[in-house]
């Protein structure tokens, strides 16, 4: 089994990589990607995904990576509609559930409206790859899987890896090691663990 260190050491090497960059080698299907690992790695995982983004953004490598961390999208946009301040008081009087549902309405989840695919989608251009962050930070409240489906049918001419602290066996997603997220199939793993 390689250490955590071997396969973020591996990220680089694949996507600099111009026939990772244009999908090809793939059978047709779309370039989504999902790098996981134990959860217990979580910072370590930030760090390099920091360092990546400075190496190849400030190097010579013609493309761009763009970060999308769902958390902080998630806040900006209850920030932008004014209802995040909202949430913390709804919050304290009605529940932490009741909060999950409010926040799920108002982004639009798994609706043709997605609020964070569109968020990401107005900000990704051709070339770039994309790297989605922050899935632990945002559950419950959004789930990989729907992110993934759903950015699935608007973003279809760039790389999509996902960082996922947990598990994907290629069909099933993990979170923690312990929560089954759902069944997403349509991803490759971006580095093995083996």
């Amino acid at each position: 089994m390689k250490t955590i260190y071997q396969r973020l050491d591996e990220i680089i090497e694949r996507i600099t990589k111009e026939s990772f960059r244009k999908n090809t080698g793939l059978g047709n299907e779309i370039g989504y990607y999902i790098f996981d690992y134990e959860s217990k790695y979580e910072m370590l995982v930030r760090d390099h995904v920091r360092f990546l983004k400075q190496k190849i953004n400030n190097g010579d490598y013609g493309f761009n990576i763009k970060e999308f961390d769902l958390y902080e999208i998630m806040l900006e946009l209850l920030e932008t509609k004014g209802y995040l301040e909202k949430n913390f008081t709804k919050e304290q009087e009605k529940g932490s559930e009741f909060i999950f549902n409010a926040t799920k309405k108002t982004l639009r989840l798994t609706e043709k409206g997605d609020l964070i695919v569109r968020y990401i989608r107005d900000r990704v251009e051709k070339g770039d790859v994309v790297f989605i962050t922050g899935v632990g930070k945002v559950w419950p409240i959004i789930r990989s899987h729907t992110v993934l489906n759903n950015l699935h049918q608007v973003l279809d001419e760039v790389p999509v890896i996902m960082f996922f602290p947990g598990v994907y066996d290629g069909l099933e997603l993990v979170l923690f090691e312990e929560i089954k997220d759902d069944n997403y199939y349509r991803a490759f793993k971006l580095v093995d663990r083996y």
